[in-house]
């Protein structure tokens, strides 16, 4: 155990200044918003290790493949057509889901004698009209015999004449387009997180040593030096923001408010090993309200890191509580409580108070009002959209490849989120400025959210969405 120890501690000696010149390396560089390109290197490596990953899969998948139907070939025996036939088929598809031609009715996929909805495109669930019964008009001399002959003729109601229609109602509750806005993207290729969709860890012993190496670097490299990074970025923003609370109102306050934001959130921004790329950052907000997309608590942080803006929002408590009250020392921001929230109309005065002064920063929006995944946009409220003043729409798009920045409220506390953030491969963002738009003359606000709506989804590569989400 003694020498256990010993080694620990010769170890741990080696190791802790590097560690140490790497951690004050990168918060000098994330203070002045400078980078080496060590990041964009990183990112980078982790898309040749993905790709290497995917063929690993894919050679796997075939030799399960190549396995099963060899498998197959031994146990079951053809007819001499090459293909099942009929009678075959009506033993593994439930009755009632086979047309008299031996085929499938569509909307149904046979998995070991199971009859399921099938997902794909090109196979969506029909539901099969019931059979009409003759017309009062026919002939009614039909004897009773015949009508028992007459498969096509339903003298009575059965209960599994609905099924159909049921299935096809629940596909619609399961798949509709709102509900699969709140969920984790889908990912096409694995991104060695077992928290994703994919769990490919022990397909391979290529991609099982990958993958235990990346877990160690994740959670025993990354993950403690983002917890310090973090701690410490907090740290110098409340003490930054308490010293610019003590200058006086004017625009050097202004001034120095915006060069302490842009460097702590930099800071914080080096967290989460974040690689944040600007577009067209001539149409950046310089007063009046920015409009964007909505995703997770930390669109704040990736736009702080390139400009200063004014925030609108509820109170909080607890981690979040820390840095609203500290930035609120610093620069103007509009926190309400959970019941003035509801006012629309204080809400609407207070941000008009706001925008009417001209030395404010310009106020940050996210109009939908909660978190989508990324992959689409929905309704922008038109609260935001009432003052008449300029909107500057920003777009917001992830790569979910590195980590999935969405935030699952009903399934993750915030300290959960910020936890799953730090313990993946990075943050990938681009942020795209989009050219400032007026109101125009006799359009409403509803009319006028919808337009500047479908600009950020356009320019995001987003899904419009009309749902309020």
């Amino acid at each position: 155990m003694a020498a256990l120890l010993m080694v620990v501690s010769v170890v741990g000696s080696i190791l802790l200044t590097p560690f140490l010149m790497l951690l004050v390396s990168i918060i000098f560089l994330a203070s002045i918003g400078k980078s080496l390109g060590v990041r964009r290197l990183y990112i980078s490596l982790l898309l040749m290790i993905f790709e290497y990953g995917r063929l690993n899969i894919e050679v796997a998948q075939k030799k399960v493949r190549k396995d099963d139907s060899d498998e197959e070939e031994d146990t079951v025996t053809l007819p001499e057509t090459g293909g099942e036939s009929k009678s075959e088929i009506a033993q593994t598809v439930p009755q009632g889901n086979l047309l008299p031609n031996g085929v499938v009715k569509n909307g149904y996929f046979n998995q070991n004698g199971t009859s399921l909805i099938n997902r794909e495109d090109n196979l969506i669930l029909l539901p099969e009209p019931p059979k009409i019964p003759n017309p009062p008009h026919c002939d009614t001399d039909v004897s009773e015999a015949s009508l028992n002959k007459d498969d096509n003729v339903v003298k009575h109601f059965e209960l599994s004449t609905c099924f159909d229609y049921i299935k096809a109602g629940m596909e619609a509750i399961i798949e509709d387009q709102v509900t699969s806005r709140f969920v984790a993207e889908e990912l096409k290729n694995w991104n060695l997180l077992t928290r994703t969709n994919r769990h490919y860890e022990f397909i391979s012993w290529r991609l099982t040593f990958i993958w235990m190496c990346g877990f160690f670097v994740r959670y025993f490299f990354l993950f403690p030096l983002r917890v310090i990074i973090c701690c410490i970025g907090v740290l110098w923003l409340t003490i930054c923001t308490a010293m610019v609370g003590y200058v006086s109102e004017g625009p050097f306050k202004a001034w120095l408010n915006s060069k302490v934001s842009i460097m702590c959130f930099g800071i914080l921004s080096s967290a989460l090993s974040s690689v944040i790329t600007y577009h067209n950052k001539e149409n950046a907000p310089k007063n009046g309200i920015c409009v964007a997309n909505h995703t997770s608590p930390i669109d704040v942080l990736m736009l702080m890191c390139d400009n200063c803006y004014s925030l609108i929002g509820q109170r909080h408590g607890g981690f979040l509580g820390v840095v609203q009250r500290a930035l609120a020392r610093a620069s103007p921001h509009i926190w309400f409580e959970r019941s003035e929230a509801k006012d629309r109309h204080a809400v609407a005065a207070r941000l008009k108070e706001h925008v009417s002064n001209p030395n404010n920063p310009p106020i940050l929006i996210f109009p939908e009002g909660t978190c989508i995944n990324n992959t689409s946009v929905m309704q922008f409220k038109k609260g935001s959209f009432e003052v008449d003043t300029v909107i500057y729409p920003v777009a917001i798009k992830y790569d979910p490849k590195f980590g999935d920045a969405f935030w699952d409220s009903s399934r993750y506390s915030y300290m959960q989120y910020l936890y799953m953030m730090m313990t993946s491969w990075a943050i990938v963002c681009e942020v795209w400025y989009l050219p400032p738009m007026y109101r125009k003359e006799g359009e409403n606000a509803v009319d006028f959210a919808n337009r500047v709506k479908g600009v950020v989804a356009k320019q995001g590569g987003l899904v419009d969405l009309v749902w309020d989400g």
